[in-house]
């Protein structure tokens, strides 16, 4: 009988962590995952299989640490044994980024770099997959974007995810770590955190359809953005670190469509015109705007064999569903 495989997953708490700790149970691997430690509980994504009744062998095991505590790391890496790592630990939303530059860059930049190091102290032959980001190319007018397209971050969250890329790239050539960079563009679910644009939009469409929520504030309704969806994205990390060769890929739908595109989409899903309902709130502008983001993925076509499945339209009905059945149960709620 061969080895059951074992992987660890920083951020498994998530979407993109939720999803891919799903993913892996599913062929059969015992999967580890990091956890921050915090007053309240904050494993709603994952509480489904963590709790799963049919899984008594207990194939998801969490672990607390931390990517700003290096010792930490190395002892999870010690206790879990994992031929697979993925790095899908941040802080993520790009606007805080400018609010919390010197933590971002510790988790994101230099985090990236704790735990790569502490797989080499390790010695044991790892896989490891680095969470890029299409944040990474900025405000470069160069379109569509691919694995050599220059990188111009305009926030500390993608200046951070640069190092990480660079780190990441470094660790192969240097050390001959099996590291893989998936520049991964936006990438969406009805698990995505409520501040995220697209969520907020879904969330709000669905609350001001059932009376629980008069108005949606957004900030600039013009950024384009490579939106897919996330399930499908998290597949594709797992395929990089299958492939026999390390390699960096782009992973995107190779279409762009504005915030003004998603809202619109969003609203028909629950029938009412969104300018009655949206206003304006410079707030939620960024220091340094990025227009537009779309990319190729031709080489993840080409090497790994992934596509993606979702087009806009399709991912915005699967998020505007999901968020109408949270809102009726929100309602109900208030009527009891």
């Amino acid at each position: 009988m061969s080895e059951t495989r074992r992987a660890l997953i920083t951020g498994i708490t998530g979407q993109d962590g939720s999803y891919l700790a799903e993913l892996l149970l599913g062929k059969g691997y015992e999967v580890h995952g990091v956890v921050r430690r915090s007053s309240t509980f904050n494993t709603d994504r994952i509480d489904h299989i963590y709790q799963d009744p049919h899984d008594p062998d207990r194939r998801l095991v969490l672990h607390y640490g931390d990517l700003t505590d290096s010792s930490c790391l190395r002892h999870v890496l010690t206790l879990s044994e994992p031929q697979e790592v993925y790095n899908l630990g941040a802080q993520s939303h790009v606007r805080v980024s400018f609010d919390q530059p010197e933590y971002t860059a510790d988790v994101v930049g230099t985090g990236t770099l704790r735990l790569l190091e502490a797989i080499r102290d390790t010695g044991r032959e790892t896989r490891f997959y680095q969470a890029s980001s299409s944040e990474m190319y900025g405000d470069n007018p160069d379109v569509p974007q691919k694995e050599d397209t220059r990188f111009q971050p305009s926030s500390p969250y993608a200046v951070a995810k640069v190092a990480g890329f660079w780190n990441t790239a470094l660790y192969r050539k240097a050390y001959g770590l099996f590291a893989c960079n998936g520049i991964l563009f936006n990438h969406e679910s009805p698990r995505r955190g409520p501040t995220f644009v697209t969520r907020k939009i879904t969330r709000a469409a669905a609350r001001i359809r059932l009376g629980l929520q008069e108005k949606l504030f957004l900030g600039n309704l013009d950024a384009s953005r490579d939106w897919g969806y996330a399930p499908e994205y998290v597949e594709a990390m797992w395929m990089m670190l299958q492939a026999d060769e390390p390699d960096d890929y782009v992973v995107a739908t190779g279409v762009t469509h504005t915030v003004r595109e998603f809202l619109t989409a969003a609203f028909e899903e629950v029938e009412l015109d969104w300018e009655e309902y949206v206003e304006f709130d410079p707030r939620y502008l960024r220091p340094s705007e990025v227009p537009m983001l779309r990319g190729d993925a031709g080489r993840a076509k080409r090497k790994l064999g992934w596509e993606p499945k979702t087009d806009m339209r399709g991912l915005v009905k699967i998020m505007v569903e999901a968020d109408l059945a949270r809102a009726r149960k929100e309602a109900a709620a208030a009527k009891a």
